[in-house]
């Protein structure tokens, strides 16, 4: 039986559903844009319940041009615009606020404020990125420090924070979770580059409680396979050592074989 894969790429301007055969090529595809909100220049915003909405009719209307059901697809793939922070009611799935778009420059005070304390590169050691409004952290402050009840809610962990695949998957999964992978939150300024997870002193710094952050599912497995692959490295440098020394010690006997 044929099997197809699906891929829901979520951008700024718009969302598109496509799928894919088992060889790669495209069986169908379906794309709708979304309204782009302008409250006054330099700030941008997307409603979340209209890029759910469209990638809903997206992925509807993709199957239907492929004469295809949803129990055709193996899997669902998810790429998406990167910074761009939605917090929600957990229980619900209410947005408590239109999503904070990555080119949104509401939050270049909030990264000022930061910078001036201990310089732009403060935070890079840990999290690779310097302070600026584009990355997810200062969209999540200033969602805190200007909707009404939205802190309280993220430290009772009754609201979720999360980049637009978070949000998505949440949907996908019947509001069951709120997860994300280590590529999405790189970006928030929140994770450790070296842990791949959220880094306690960030959050700490940050002001940023962690209960209500997205848990980064691939974390584990790279750990894991971090460990394995630094054992297998150690493992060769000590069979290669054994060898050596083997060579050493024949030559050795070779050449004394000779002079004798």
């Amino acid at each position: 039986m044929t099997r197809y894969v699906g891929a829901i790429d979520q951008g700024t301007s718009s969302t598109r559903f496509m799928i894919f055969t088992e060889n790669g090529s495209i069986k169908s595809s379906h794309q709708l844009e979304h309204t782009q909100h302008f409250p006054s220049p330099g700030l941008v915003e997307h409603d979340p319940i209209e890029i759910w909405s469209n990638t809903l009719l997206c992925a509807n209307a993709a199957l239907s041009a492929a004469n295809l059901e949803q129990v055709d697809l193996s899997a669902i793939g998810i790429t998406n615009q990167r910074e761009t922070t939605v917090v929600w009611d957990r229980a619900t799935g209410k947005p408590l606020h239109n999503a904070i778009v990555w080119n949104d420059i509401r939050t270049a005070g909030i990264a000022k404020r930061f910078e001036n304390e201990a310089g732009a590169d403060r935070f890079r050691p840990l999290c690779g990125l310097p302070l600026a409004s584009y990355f997810s952290v200062t969209k999540l402050i200033w969602i805190m420090e200007n909707v009404e009840g939205a802190r309280a809610q993220l430290e009772a962990g009754s609201a979720c924070f999360g980049t637009i695949d978070s949000w998505l998957v949440y949907n996908l999964t019947g509001k069951q979770l709120h997860i994300t992978d280590v590529t999405n939150a790189s970006r928030t300024m929140l994770m450790n580059l070296e842990t791949l997870d959220w880094d306690d002193s960030l959050l700490k710094d940050f002001g940023v409680p962690r209960g209500e952050r997205a848990q980064a599912k691939e974390q584990q497995k790279r750990r894991s396979s971090k460990r394995r692959s630094s054992k297998r490295r150690s493992s060769k440098r000590r069979s290669s050592k054994r060898r050596s020394s083997k060579r050493r010690s024949s030559k050795r006997k070779h050449m004394r074989a000779r002079r004798n």
